[in-house]
């Protein structure tokens, strides 16, 4: 995008999630309302197509601030940064190792810091308040939240090492009757879900992973809905 700014990366990024909460089919008109900018509207058209296939939906490197982000090996807490896992237009998200009161792994997912406006804090508190209501095998565990000393949000899970689930299923060449057997795991978890009144809405490959050990966990709620007033969080 020309003239890259943290400000238009956030008019793409709130656009992009309203978009979103549409049926694909009033996506377009809902655009050229809300937006006259045509390139800000083509970057979302392209994201929603990235989403739409799959496909990892990647934050342009003029998005994230070059300084004021935790560096690797920083702590937050009892949590010391080890590598970067994932990056989305809310978050990024870390591998730590937890200190205390015990020792072990976690995924740490910290707010941007170009990302701190009231909308944006909303549904990040929105997504770890959604998992945090959920207890079940196949949906990530959350462990802990606060905020750092700069006073960015960040949530702390249970670290998933896996594939997505289309990804595992060819590469271990499972067979009809084991995919229906994996399925009806995920789908265990999504039932879940829907009796803590919570609809995921994206649910695709890319957001249902398969560790090595073949345990499916269902990821990413951060468009989730619930059901009782259906607020979008």
């Amino acid at each position: 995008m020309s003239r890259d700014t943290p400000e238009r990366f956030r008019r793409v990024e709130d656009l992009f999630n309203r978009a979103l909460d549409l049926p694909e089919d009033e996506r377009p008109a809902f655009l050229e309302r809300e937006c006259a900018d045509r390139e800000i509207r083509d970057r979302v058209h392209q994201l929603l197509e990235r989403d739409a296939k799959g496909d990892s939906v990647e934050v342009p490197a003029w998005a994230t601030p070059p300084t004021g982000g935790p560096e690797i090996g920083s702590r937050i807490g009892p949590y010391r940064l080890t590598e970067v896992l994932g990056e989305g237009g809310m978050g990024v998200v870390f591998e730590a190792e937890q200190a205390e009161p015990v020792r072990r792994s976690v995924a740490l997912k910290l707010v941007r810091t170009n990302l701190t406006g009231t909308e944006s804090i909303a549904r990040f508190e929105a997504e770890r308040q959604t998992l945090a209501l959920m207890e079940h095998p196949c949906i990530a565990q959350v462990f802990d939240a606060g905020a750092t000393e700069t006073g960015q949000p960040y949530f702390v899970m249970e670290l998933v090492r896996g594939s997505p689930v289309s990804e595992y299923c060819d590469a271990h060449c499972l067979d009809l009757h084991d995919r229906i057997r994996l399925f009806r795991r995920i789908c265990g978890g999504v039932q879940h879900a829907h009796h803590k009144g919570i609809i995921h809405r994206d649910l695709k490959p890319s957001n249902i992973l398969v560790t090595d050990e073949g345990e499916p966990k269902v990821a990413d709620f951060g468009i989730a809905q619930l059901m009782g007033d259906m607020t979008a969080l």
